[in-house]
């Protein structure tokens, strides 16, 4: 079991740990641009019930969670040089709106599953509650449907995540290969008072349910602000995020501008030297718990953000820090691997409307449907030039409001409808999809986490199978 020595993790025997490996995104925590649907995972899972009914939608979400993640992967994984995975959960699979505080113990039969296979292979697991009750953050993978973080507004929300961590902590007390728990992935509370107070009295929970797992705990404004922790826990991680501006979908060229911000190499050190000066002022471990670059299908483009992934790598080895990049799979954007077969000649017409529209915040360019959209923009603008709305201004936020809100709900009817005449065997086909052996594998970023974590060997093993 894993826990904190100055900067350092080191096992029982006091042997360093470097966390490298890589987010389960989409799994545990659907998110609409990793597997293709849009708006928030709750509001798609409504809708399908509505085309599918209650026992053939479980059927297709539980198949779904099956396939997405194998012994396969972990061997993958393990196989590139990997020794860590953090895995995003829900807590609606734990605990319903309408029966608070009362827990289906459900909820750990496929994180205890997928916590086992990546222990058979050595690899360590970080359990990070992506989506919290009332939501801790403004955007879709808190599974928020609106734009309001209602966790940090409404002390009941802030009582039923302290119940869940208990729970969870005290079930997994005693797991070696669970490295620890990250209790709120990238909180956003607007007013930056009542995040502190929380972590105090979250801590003091989980400590005594569980007192020797780490916990890997998140700063707030998405886990870039570390004034708000009014004392430097033990057995604690201050987890930072460290996306680069041109790795974005609406990112530039690299080296260049993006939205007027340039970034190359040397700014890349500087952000993250800045976004980690509260681990290196505490003299505590430094890992980024998220960052990875969008890959946009054109070769060029994605040589550019292939060489940023380089440049961060490079940057957090010259470092010792540990790293969590995102995502493991996906639907083509971001992933390691993506599914192909039944489900992208399903969805993608769908997906490719969901593109034009820029209907995922994660993969928009910021500047779908200029034509309508941006008299809006230039519109606020002008008259309101003082706005300055949390967390990040007022052309993100409008973006959020109009793209991956309005119309990211408008589309919801019409991905259910894709469902409608399917058979079991059609539904089962399209979960199935996202097994390993029928993704497409990013050859280019396979081999550069290879090369970087030490597993090309078993890159050319795997390769000499296949």
């Amino acid at each position: 079991m894993l826990h904190v020595s100055g900067t350092q993790l080191v096992t029982d025997d006091d042997t360093p740990v470097r966390l490298r490996g890589v987010g389960l995104g989409g799994w545990l925590n659907m998110e609409n641009f990793i597997t293709g649907y849009p708006a928030n995972e709750s509001s798609m899972r409504y809708a399908v019930r509505g085309v599918l009914g209650e026992e053939r939608a479980e059927l297709f979400f539980d198949r779904l969670l099956t396939s997405f993640f194998t012994e396969e992967d972990a061997a993958l994984l393990a196989g590139l040089g990997m020794n860590c995975v953090r895995i995003p959960i829900n807590y609606r699979h734990w605990e319903s709106d309408d029966r608070p505080f009362e827990i289906d113990q459900r909820g750990f039969r496929h994180l205890d599953r997928v916590i086992g296979l990546l222990g058979e292979h050595g690899v360590y697991s970080v359990i990070d509650l992506h989506a919290l009750p009332g939501a801790q953050n403004q955007h879709w993978h808190s599974d928020n449907p609106t734009h309001v973080a209602g966790l940090w507004q409404h002390r009941h929300f802030q009582d039923r995540a302290v119940h869940l961590w208990e729970v969870i902590a005290d079930h997994y007390r005693d797991h070696p290969w669970v490295a620890g728990y990250n209790p709120v992935n990238e909180p956003g509370d607007l007013t930056g008072k009542v995040i502190g107070p929380f972590y105090d009295r979250l801590v003091k929970a989980v400590r005594a349910a569980d007192p020797r797992h780490i916990l890997f705990l998140d700063g707030n404004t998405y886990s870039t602000d570390f004034s708000i922790f009014r004392e430097v826990y033990e057995n604690t991680v201050f987890v930072l995020h460290d996306y680069a501006l041109a790795g974005f979908a609406h990112g530039g060229p690299y080296p260049g501008y993006t939205r007027g911000e340039w970034c190359d190499r040397s700014e890349l050190e500087r952000t993250f030297a800045k976004r980690s000066r509260f681990q290196r002022e505490t003299g505590t471990p430094l890992w980024v718990g998220e960052f990875g670059p969008v890959y946009s299908g054109d070769p060029a483009v994605d040589t550019q953000r292939y060489q940023i992934l380089r440049d961060q790598l490079a940057i957090y080895d010259g470092q010792g820090v540990g790293w969590s990049l995102w995502t493991y799979k996906d639907v083509g954007l971001q992933g390691l691997v993506h599914a192909s077969g039944p489900h992208l000649r399903r969805f993608g017409g769908f997906i490719a409307k969901k593109q034009r529209l820029g209907a995922d915040r994660w993969g928009s360019t910021m500047e779908e449907s200029a034509d309508v959209l941006a008299p809006l923009h230039a519109l606020i603008e002008t008259e309101f030039p003082a706005w300055r709305p949390y967390p990040w201004g007022a052309r993100y936020q409008s973006d959020d409001l109009i793209r991956h809100i309005l119309i990211a709900q408008a589309l919801l009817p019409e991905y259910a409808e894709l469902f409608r005449g399917l058979g079991d065997d059609e539904l089962t086909a399209l979960a199935d999809s996202f097994l390993l052996d029928r993704c497409v594998r990013r050859e280019p970023l396979l081999d550069l986490l290879a090369d970087n974590l030490g597993g090309a060997t078993e890159r050319s093993r795997i390769r000499r199978i296949r």
